[in-house]
């Protein structure tokens, strides 16, 4: 197993794309935290993998609050020991062009998005290098890479600040034996995207800008993720990893 007893700490990943990534990773062999606000659906999500006979518990994360990261991270320490691979997953977004966006939705968003991001990295860097190296995986978006005309500037403005903290944290963080790379999906499958399908002509444009001519689906991120946690990718760092069917491949 590519994983095998990895111990993984997954923001977001009671439901969407970090539930998908954690029941990889359980597979995989990885041993899998579930952090996430949401108890009930973190706890469903676990029953299912040890449904699958996977091995995940459900941690209790705010990812915006430095003392939650703080809490959660004494409790790993108390627990498993270690953190082997980081997947900063949680993510929101505010469908309101920048003329309209309220200054408080910005700074919520960039709350999760960013500061969020920011804490996990920086809580769990010191005990990455105590332990001698891991891996981290940033979830970005081609927001992160490209100015995406059918997204807003807050979200993108989020994504791209992503994209280059993962690049600052693998250049000054290598010494330690730390990687960290980001992944960019495209429009991924999810509940949310399917009720905006319900348009005709939202969905035409959204797929005529995919050269592979469908959307991403959550199992593509997830197959990503794993790899970069893997030592299959052990050279592998500062990447910004597009998974979008070859759209910012124009």
């Amino acid at each position: 197993m590519r994983l095998q007893d990895k111990v993984t700490l997954i923001t977001g990943a009671a439901a969407g794309i970090g539930a998908e990534i954690a029941a990889r990773f359980a597979a995989e062999g990885a041993h899998v935290l579930i952090a996430d606000i949401n108890a009930g659906d973190a706890e469903e999500t676990v029953g299912r993998i040890r449904g699958s006979g996977g091995s995940a518990r459900f941690l209790p994360l705010d990812v915006t609050q430095e003392e939650s990261w703080q809490k959660a991270l004494d409790a790993v320490q108390a627990t498993e020991g270690r953190v082997d691979v980081l997947v900063n997953n949680a993510g929101i977004t505010k469908r309101i062009p920048i003329i309209e966006m309220p200054v408080t939705d910005f700074e919520a968003v960039m709350a999760v998005n960013v500061r969020g991001v920011f804490l996990g990295i920086k809580t769990c860097l010191p005990l990455m290098k105590r332990q001698g190296g891991g891996s981290i995986v940033n979830i970005s978006s081609i927001c992160g890479l490209v100015g995406h005309k059918y997204t807003n500037e807050t979200y993108t403005t989020s994504k791209g600040a992503v994209t280059l903290l993962t690049k600052s944290v693998a250049v000054r963080h290598a010494q330690d034996n730390i990687r960290c790379n980001s992944i960019h999906p495209g429009t991924v499958d999810t509940p949310m995207v399917q009720e905006l399908f319900k348009d005709p002509e939202k969905k035409k444009e959204r797929l005529d800008e995919v050269p592979l001519g469908r959307l991403a689906t959550a199992q593509d991120v997830a197959s990503a993720a794993v790899f970069l946690a893997s030592d299959e990718a052990a050279f592998i760092t500062g990447v910004a990893l597009p998974v979008d069917g070859g759209m910012t491949a124009y």
